[in-house]
């Protein structure tokens, strides 16, 4: 089981996504936990303040440091490794590796930033890793932390009806996923192809892989420089891009 605990000034944009699907299911079967912390309950001023103008100047306003070290202490769970996770553009770009990294954690703590940014302190002596999504810029990490949330939470045994689905999903083994085909064999003259229809599980198998190679090589060729491909791999891969299969 792995507790999250959000530190947002922002906690109520995060309470409806997790009411549904398979969040709402993963939290109910006790398989997670996620507490909603709003970070200005730790200011000790009376307007409640989390941000100030930066020293030295600039536009914007950063994030204090005292509320958000006394909402990390505040959440920490007694007795248990906690991974304190910033939220921030400035992070390493989320991916399938990393969700499967912190699925392993016991409790995971996210500071979704706000304002212009973060006092830096917050990053040097709190966090202990950085994540963002993406190259591009969100008004705060609420966004980013439901996501961290979901892509983690599918990962653990049980989340999922069948926890042989996420080894096989795009990403996970390095690859895109193959074409996927349901109900109806042949829609507008749109036919599936014939081996899934064919009951031959080693066929269908061999057709599954090439597809998740062809569709890698065609849309994320990157990705093949990245994983350590077999000699049958290799083959089908050659015979891809020449054509002949």
């Amino acid at each position: 089981m792995i507790r999250f605990d959000v530190l947002s000034i922002f906690p109520e944009m995060l309470q409806s996504p997790l009411e549904f699907s398979l969040l709402k299911k993963a939290r109910e079967k006790g398989l997670i936990e996620v507490g909603l912390h709003n970070i200005r309950d730790w200011t000790r001023d009376k307007h409640h303040m989390t941000d100030d103008a930066p020293y030295g100047g600039g536009c914007g306003m950063v994030m204090k440091v005292e509320p958000v070290a006394r909402a990390v202490a505040a959440v920490k769970q007694a007795g248990e490794a906690s991974l304190v996770v910033l939220l921030t553009p400035q992070g390493e770009i989320f991916n399938q590796t990393i969700a499967a990294e912190l699925a392993r954690q016991k409790q995971i703590i996210l500071i979704c930033g706000r304002y212009e940014g973060f006092d830096e302190r917050i990053r040097e002596h709190l966090a202990d890793r950085e994540i963002s999504l993406g190259d591009y810029i969100l008004t705060g990490g609420e966004l980013s932390a439901l996501v961290v949330i979901d892509a983690t939470a599918r990962l653990i045994p049980g989340v999922l009806g069948n926890d042989a689905s996420a080894s096989r999903e795009s990403f996970s083994q390095g690859l895109l996923e193959y074409p996927q085909y349901t109900r109806p064999a042949e829609y507008s003259g749109w036919s599936v192809p014939e081996v899934l229809l064919s009951g031959n599980h080693a066929q269908i198998e061999r057709w599954q892989r090439i597809e998740a190679l062809r569709r890698t090589w065609r849309r994320r060729p990157e990705l093949l420089e990245k994983i350590e491909l077999s000699e049958e791999d290799r083959t089908f891969l050659e015979k891809i891009k020449q054509g002949r299969i």
